[in-house]
């Protein structure tokens, strides 16, 4: 029974890990040794939210149906409004924040007169929760390096795969707190994976 128990929780570690990181799905980062500065633009364009696989505009219903009838309309206008500042400036601020954290040499940056540009697509995000034991928020996500003049052309495309919220200084106690922490990481584990690179 032990045996059992040691084999089912390393296949939920090994999952667990295997889904919680970056994977370069083409090219790689030689393009950037050169470089001390690189260009951030974010696209939040269709995520999908949960393991239901909402859209934004069901997650939100939900999370509204839910607020209005524990905490009413005041609270609703608050979170509301926390979410649409997140998802506009705090959660790519804490991206950047995060991959320049790791990368050192090369400042990445919004609105940056670079030779490369890197497009961060957020796919899917969960929102997590806390309570008794606290579940990290988890983002999936597009990296893609391109030519800032000439966008067609790729040089590195990269996916965040199901990356958790952990070891943020941030807030945990709300939905928006905890993805922010998950965009955090996926930059720290963008630059880590770039460093190491370009070390070789």
């Amino acid at each position: 029974m032990k045996k059992l128990f040691l084999l089912l929780f390393a296949a939920i570690t090994t999952a667990t890990f295997a889904q919680n990181k970056i994977n370069i799905e083409s090219g790689n980062f030689d393009f950037l040794k050169d470089q001390t500065e690189v260009n951030v633009q974010f696209k939040f364009e269709n995520p999908l939210f949960q393991a239901d696989n909402y859209t934004e505009a069901q997650y939100l219903e939900r999370r509204k149906t839910e607020t209005l009838a524990k905490k009413g309309e005041e609270s609703w206008k608050e979170w509301d409004e926390e979410w649409q500042k997140h998802k506009e400036s705090v959660f790519f601020d804490k991206f950047i924040e995060g991959v320049n954290g790791k990368a050192k040499k090369i400042k990445f940056s919004k609105g940056a007169s670079a030779k490369y540009t890197l497009i961060l697509e957020t796919k899917w995000i969960y929102a997590g929760w806390t309570g008794f034991v606290t579940q990290p928020g988890k983002l999936t996500s597009e990296m893609i390096f391109v030519e800032t003049e000439n966008p067609s052309k790729v040089l590195a495309k990269v996916q965040g795969d199901k990356i958790e919220g952990i070891g943020s200084k941030g807030s945990y106690r709300m939905e928006y707190g905890r993805i922010s922490a998950a965009y955090e990481k996926t930059g720290k584990e963008l630059g880590k994976a770039i460093k190491d690179a370009l070390k070789k």
